[in-house]
């Protein structure tokens, strides 16, 4: 078998700075702690023949998987759905990262990656509109299926940032190009971003909260708790669509 490539020799080649330096390149968690993780496990799956794609897709079924494991009830399910969110993304770190040192980058994986970050988070928000339904119909799953409805426009508005840009035939927008040329919007988006509430509206956060909301209703009884972090999903998700809408249009991202 192939010897394993020194861990200095790979993280130069599958974590290049530029990729972790992005502040929307990068999840928090992946420079936190999951790109230490995902290191030793690509360092093993490079020396077999299994493909890029065939982890991306690995990927997508953690994902989906997550917001089904939110049918079982109680604590199980809730921690089954973090773990599952957890392997979602260390798949989506070994994905590239064995691309990279293979040299197999395709447009089938990246398309297939994003695809899954839709359906992942999707799933997830199903999940609990479900769960807080006490596994039936009815409004709490129309919230749920809402709520994941606003965190796809939230991805495709920004994943058509680079539809649009290839269309014109320019080059992908860099960080620079994403800072509001209005003050106003500036001022706004910064206040945003020092209370980071925004992120609840992502699949690993997301069921973090529910974790947490789990933990109440063992305690209270019921899925009271399940039921407001919902509602506090929905809005804040709706919130964001138009101010994420209104951060582009007042940015350079699309010049």
């Amino acid at each position: 078998m192939v010897a394993a490539p020194v861990l200095e020799e790979l993280r130069e080649v599958c974590q290049p700075y530029a990729k972790l330096a992005s502040r929307n390149g990068e999840h928090w968690a992946g420079r936190l702690y999951m790109r230490r993780i995902s290191l030793r496990l690509t360092r093993q799956l490079v020396r077999t023949p299994v493909t890029p794609d065939q982890l991306t897709w690995t990927m997508v079924g953690c994902g989906i998987a997550s917001g089904a494991a939110l049918l079982v009830p109680g604590l199980t399910g809730a921690v089954s759905a973090v773990v599952l969110m957890q392997l979602f993304l260390l798949f989506d770190c070994v994905d590239g990262e064995v691309a990279r040192w293979k040299g197999q980058n395709s447009a089938t994986g990246i398309y297939v990656d994003r695809l899954g970050a839709y359906l992942a988070d999707a799933a997830l928000m199903v999940g609990i509109g479900f769960r807080a339904a006490e596994n039936g119909l009815g409004g709490w799953l129309s919230l749920g299926i809402a709520t994941a409805l606003g965190v796809v426009l939230l991805k495709a508005s920004t994943d058509l940032v680079d539809v649009a840009r290839a269309r014109r035939g320019l080059g992908v927008a860099d960080d620079e190009s994403t800072r509001p040329r209005s003050q106003g919007v500036a001022t706004v988006r910064r206040l945003a971003a020092a209370f980071r509430i925004h992120r609840v509206t992502n699949g690993i956060e997301a069921s973090l909260v529910l974790l947490a909301a789990a933990v109440g209703d063992t305690v209270t009884g019921g899925v009271d708790v399940t039921r407001w972090a919902l509602i506090a999903l929905a809005a804040i998700t709706w919130l964001m669509v138009p101010a994420h809408l209104l951060s582009i249009l007042a940015s350079s991202r699309l010049r």
